[in-house]
């Protein structure tokens, strides 16, 4: 059953992630998220966080359906993430996650490493995908795609292989190092010692 989450950020127009939520065997709201999918004719299996931003028709007819989380240390995504890996969900497509504030789609991205110890996740944008890679991983993809990479510790040292413009032992002191690569061919690899890479590909 595919497990899809439903941030408040920008909803989806692209047709893949839209895609994902229409054929979504559960769909998991961050609170606010959850008028926005019943305002696109979509119905949440359930709405988790503070609920500060739930408006009360919608309490009142979910209420069956909400989680109140009110730790204050992480945001509603995470609990939301939280929740599934707790139910044995192994595996969940994260949408609306960016598209508004710039901070909070920084946030989000970045927090898929921290996700990634939890289930396996992809987050889906307008404008492509985004997974964690372990090292020595084979990433599919089709020729020409562009490719960006994002590594949250700067002293990690990556080499690719299958890239246009080859990382040799480099290391990504800033996000924008790797970003605007392009796949060669239908797989790429990038090897490192340890930790988590974030790899955004381009629809």
């Amino acid at each position: 059953m595919k497990t899809i989450i439903l941030a408040n950020g920008k909803y989806p127009v692209h047709e893949i992630p839209l895609r994902h939520l229409r054929e979504a065997g559960m769909i998991v709201c961050c609170d606010g998220a959850a008028e926005k999918l019943l305002a696109h004719g979509l119905k949440p299996d359930a709405i988790i966080g503070d609920l500060d931003s739930v408006p009360p028709s919608i309490r009142r007819k979910y209420h069956k359906i909400m989680v109140a989380d009110t730790d204050q240390e992480t945001n509603d995504l995470t609990k939301a993430v939280r929740w599934c890996a707790d139910r044995g969900i192994e595996e969940a497509v994260i949408v609306g996650a960016t598209g508004l504030r710039e901070d909070h789609t920084l946030g989000n991205i970045s927090l898929l490493a921290d996700y990634s110890h939890m289930l396996k996740v992809t987050m889906l944008t307008d404008t492509g995908s985004f997974i964690v890679v372990e090292p020595g991983k084979t990433i599919t993809s089709v020729p020409g795609q562009q490719v960006s990479i994002f590594s949250l510790d700067p002293a990690m040292t990556i080499t690719s292989s299958g890239l246009r413009y080859p990382l040799d032992n480099l290391k990504l002191r800033s996000w924008w190092r790797g970003t605007l690569n392009e796949a060669e061919g239908d797989r790429f690899s990038l090897d490192f010692e340890c930790g988590e890479v974030i790899v955004f590909q381009q629809y």
